[in-house]
């Protein structure tokens, strides 16, 4: 389910609050086949305290989270100019206490904005790929709002104009999104007994 609000608001991180994030996936994918580690233990926890609680935990913001929420909308701009596409609002999707909130609908895809430091996004520009340290996050939001493609969009105005955005397309795969949903059901497991800890 969709719910087309707006991000960052009050309603917003109440949708979010309790519920596994897709921002998250990548920590809970990290040792795949092997047991979660300790930062996603600790997202377990902190995920059961809100639900019980109801109250957001705060969380660590540095200068670059901070640079890419206020570049967000340029960069979603620039990728219209250049794709000519529409981009609509995100909202937040959730579906059996798992949630994601796109940076933006466009066709019948998605897109994923980062707006990096310059030495992040030039070794995007010279690896001619998207980022994989996001492709978790990519590929559970592609799963939890059904759409068969996500471009990843890097954008970095410290750079030439012709090398300040870059857009990769991240194709829907069936076989490592099985994998995902697998090791997030394990997950909501691991968080369902820390519930049932803070209950007994």
């Amino acid at each position: 389910m969709i719910h087309h609000i707006e991000q960052n608001t009050d309603e917003w991180f109440n949708l979010r609050m309790g519920r596994i994030t897709a921002s998250n996936f990548g920590t809970i994918m990290a040792n795949y086949g092997k047991a979660f580690g300790n930062p996603a233990i600790q997202y377990a926890m902190r995920t059961a305290i809100e639900s019980k609680t109801k109250r957001m935990i705060e969380t660590f913001q540095n200068e670059w989270m901070a640079r890419g929420t206020e570049l967000e909308q340029d960069a979603r701009e620039a990728y219209e100019m250049q794709t000519f596409r529409t981009v609509l609002p995100g909202g937040f999707c959730e579906r059996d206490g798992f949630g994601a909130s796109s940076d933006g609908l466009a066709d019948e895809g998605m897109i994923e904005i980062k707006c990096p430091k310059y030495s992040t996004h030039f070794a995007t520009l010279l690896s001619e790929s998207y980022d994989t340290t996001y492709q978790w996050q990519i590929r559970g939001q592609m799963w939890l709002y059904d759409r068969p493609w996500c471009d990843f969009v890097s954008y970095c105005p410290e750079m030439p104009e012709s090398k300040q955005l870059l857009i990769y397309r991240v194709e829907r795969d069936v076989f490592e999104e099985r994998k995902l949903v697998a090791r997030l059901t394990d997950f909501k497991e691991l968080v369902q007994s820390y519930i049932n800890a803070l209950e007994r």
